[in-house]
């Protein structure tokens, strides 16, 4: 029972960070200053289901998209925990003027798009982005039982529900936090996301080394598990 606590926690953080409801409750405010109540609750909902479906979508999709193009957990989970490291980097760094700045280009580019912006920018990209993806991919595709699965699932459904409430109450947000409130919040998400991004390495790296040492028979496979295998608790 403390064993799937702890991966629901985990689950809930990695994806938690990496959404990040500030950036998308700022966007949200940024985007739609002038929208009524009832629009602004239209499009929320509309962008939280899709960003939901595509994440668990990928979720499902995630050892059938391995298998077709060959790709071990090892190399993804290093591939993923690369990209994680790099977007917890621009978190870190990024300015308090991003999200608005980002908003006035999207308007620009696109003039027509804050009619509704609930399919893009919200769920693509800002809610269900490529780091998400590779999260909810890296953490389905590691868990142990059916049982550590589900609990990712609700980690995503927790995290779109608190995307859909911060849009709701962006204004609120927004005039709370002010931009140096979001700024740090933002910066310790980024540090936590940095972490989890490196274990995911580490974890990838680890793998991925005794794998090639087990195949070359550099390891005695009676004295060392291979962790390419399910163990007996995953079978």
């Amino acid at each position: 029972m403390l064993a799937l606590l702890e991966y629901l926690t985990i689950s809930f953080l990695a994806v938690f960070v990496i959404v990040n409801p500030l950036t998308t409750a700022f966007i949200f405010m940024a985007m739609l200053p002038k929208a009524t109540e009832v629009e602004r609750k239209t499009i929320a909902l509309r962008s939280t289901k899709v960003a939901t479906a595509l994440l668990i979508g990928f979720a499902l999709l995630g050892g059938i998209i391995f298998q077709l193009f060959g790709i071990t957990l090892a190399a993804f989970r290093i591939a993923g925990g690369i990209i994680l490291f790099g977007i917890a980097m621009g978190m870190i760094r990024q300015s308090g003027t991003r999200e608005r700045d980002t908003a006035e280009e999207i308007k620009a580019d696109h003039p027509r798009i804050a009619d509704d912006i609930s399919v893009i920018p919200l769920a693509i990209p800002f809610m269900s982005g490529p780091g998400a993806i590779a999260t909810v991919m890296i953490l389905t595709t590691e868990a142990p039982t059916i049982y550590h699965i589900v609990l990712v699932f609700l980690a995503v459904f927790a995290c779109m529900a608190t995307c859909y409430y911060a849009m709701l109450h962006s204004k609120l947000i927004v005039d709370y936090l002010g931009d140096t409130g979001k700024d740090i919040l933002t910066k310790i998400f980024g540090l936590i996301l940095a972490v989890l991004a490196v274990q995911f390495v580490v974890n990838g790296t680890s793998e991925a080394v005794t794998g090639f040492m087990l195949d070359h028979q550099m390891l005695d496979s009676s004295a060392v598990q291979d962790p390419r295998l399910p163990g007996p608790s995953e079978e």
